[in-house]
């Protein structure tokens, strides 16, 4: 019973992560996944609570490969940046630029209309800066001078750009624009880091 609860919610993720939320129908999500209406109901108490449930699934794969995975590693700080920028890219290249980034699309249609939506998708943003926040951390302790609160402005800045950068690609369905945004994402921290080395 567990496993029909899991592949609705993998379903609705598909359909959800082209279509959004609204235009993501009940009865979409039941062709889709096979599961009867009872069957439905006996896991989730509305489409709304499937919503939230979706993005906890987005959450765990990206937390898995970014958040636990790159930004967590061995690697050196510089290393672990790169290999994050460079996954974005490539994720959204085997999406042929057009579906976005779920967080950011669901921010855009939702966050306006659903506190419940708002504050999950905001605390993605907030654990991603944050995670970011100390690896730039690391790359500044060399410096013996690191202003806290510029890293986390520096950090969540970053995260702007990123999205930002990902909904002008995905209007445009050019890849080169999230490349773009990452080459100046590296020029900007690596001119940040230099400005702050010791001589």
């Amino acid at each position: 019973m567990t496993n029909k609860r899991q592949q609705i919610i993998e379903v609705t993720a598909g359909l959800m992560e082209s279509n959004g939320y609204e235009n993501t129908k009940l009865s979409d999500i039941l062709e889709a996944s096979g599961a009867g209406k009872g069957q439905f109901y006996y896991y989730f108490s509305s489409k709304r609570d499937l919503g939230l449930a979706v993005i906890d699934y987005f959450f765990t794969s990206f937390n898995g490969e970014i958040l636990s995975g790159i930004l967590s590693s061995n690697e050196d700080p510089e290393t672990r940046l790169n290999e994050m920028l460079e996954w974005i890219v490539s994720f959204h290249q085997s999406k042929q630029a057009k579906c976005g980034c779920v967080f950011g699309n669901l921010a855009l249609e939702m966050s306006e209309h659903d506190e419940g939506f708002r504050e999950k998708v905001n605390e993605v943003f907030k654990i991603w800066a944050e995670k970011l926040q100390s690896v730039l951390a690391e790359m500044l302790e060399t410096s013996g001078s690191v202003d806290s609160a510029e890293v986390e402005q520096l950090a969540q800045s970053i995260v702007a750009m990123i999205e930002g950068g990902i909904l002008l690609m995905k209007n445009n369905q050019d890849i080169r624009i999230l490349k773009d945004m990452t080459k100046w994402i590296r020029y900007l921290v690596g001119s940040y880091v230099a400005s702050h080395s010791i001589p």
